[in-house]
């Protein structure tokens, strides 16, 4: 005798289980769009908080608590971008040149502070502008044991006495963390164990920044080139 409540039971079971497929995609799909969304916002908030800071250079009498009665969010923003602005006209004139060269030269020589301020200087030089080579190749190096492939960049080539004492060609590259790639490890790799990718440098931070999920992709890719066998398993 056939129980007919466990055929019921199964029936709605069966039923119910598309709902709620079809109620987690709904969950995932608000997630994708929101995700994005917050994550911008958040950004967008912590760095307007910093630019805010300029506020301080203003006389307490000038600044809009004072004139307007309430905080005012954007305006340390335009202060900002307006005083990188003006800093970046006087820094290029030959007069405003030797001013900002002068004041470097005084600070550089106070104890600790010239030690930090020679290093920000160094990596903003490095990083903003096409003096150095620094941060514009990707590269994968056997990182943290032979095997095992990370991504990093080339930061110095230049490396007289560690390739003096290890007597080969050494390449310092970085290697950066994820999902927060301003931390990372400096790692001395010779140069014939470095790899170098066709991937840009945006492309290697988008692909840090989420975790490894959004890969770029490959433009010069060889035509008829051998790939690994995809895994079907772990």
């Amino acid at each position: 005798m056939i129980d007919d409540s466990t055929d019921t039971a199964a029936a709605k079971a069966q039923k119910a289980h598309p709902r709620a497929r079809a109620l987690r995609n709904y969950l995932i799909g608000g997630l994708l769009v929101w995700i994005p969304i917050m994550v911008t916002v958040w950004v967008f908030r912590f760095l307007t908080r910093i630019l805010d800071n300029s506020l301080v250079l203003l006389p307490p009498s000038w600044r809009p608590e004072a004139l307007v009665g309430h905080y005012v969010p954007g305006v340390g923003v335009a202060l900002s971008l307006l005083l990188l602005l003006v800093t970046g006209v006087i820094a290029r004139n030959l007069f405003g040149k030797r001013i900002v060269t002068s004041i470097e030269d005084l600070v550089r020589r106070i104890p600790v502070v010239g030690a930090v301020y020679g290093g920000a200087k160094s990596f903003s030089e490095t990083v903003l502008t096409d003096k150095g080579k620094s941060f514009k190749q990707v590269v994968m190096v056997e990182f943290p044991r032979t095997g095992i492939f990370s991504i990093g960049f080339i930061t110095a080539h230049d490396l007289e006495e560690v390739q003096f004492k290890t007597e080969q060609e050494v390449t310092c590259v970085f290697v950066p963390t994820t999902p927060n790639p301003t931390t990372g490890f400096i790692v001395l790799v010779p140069k014939t164990e470095v790899v170098l990718l066709d991937m840009t440098v945006d492309e290697a931070f988008k692909m840090l920044l989420t975790l490894g999920v959004v890969v770029p992709t490959w433009k010069n890719k060889p035509v008829g080139g051998r790939l690994a066998s995809p895994q079907t398993g772990p």
